[in-house]
């Protein structure tokens, strides 16, 4: 096993230990880091909805969460029918700060083909 591989393993554990956290009510603040990461959305029964990373927000996991509760991600429109707010006190998110872009796109993939492997691109759900 490659040294990248073996580090992927370990922030993939670290996110999977992360502390879930529910999404605010309105009104109230998003709780995450304005630094760079990848995240996991779950319903309240634990089911993921979603893995995603920081790509370009310079607000970092912070924005891109809040992104979603916005309606300005595909995930929302998607599978939320563009309303975010179904998201709030309902849904939780877990994330972890990763610095480094490769790190952050080789986590995402494989924490979505551990625990959404649906949404690979197969063109079906």
């Amino acid at each position: 096993m490659s040294k990248e591989l073996r580090k992927i393993k370990e922030l993939y554990k670290s996110l999977l230990k992360e502390r879930d956290q529910f999404f605010p009510k309105s009104g109230e603040k998003l709780n995450a880091s304005t630094k760079q990461g990848v995240y996991i959305i779950s319903n309240g029964n634990g089911t993921i909805l979603h893995v995603g990373k920081t790509a370009r927000a310079k607000g970092g996991i912070k924005q891109r969460l809040n992104n979603h509760l916005h309606a300005q991600s595909s995930f929302t429109i998607k599978y939320l029918g563009g309303d975010g707010s179904k998201l709030r006190g309902k849904c939780k998110y877990k994330y972890i700060e990763v610095a480094n872009p490769r790190l952050r796109a080789l986590l995402e993939a494989y924490a979505i083909s551990n625990l959404c492997p649906k949404h690979l691109g197969l063109g079906t759900e």
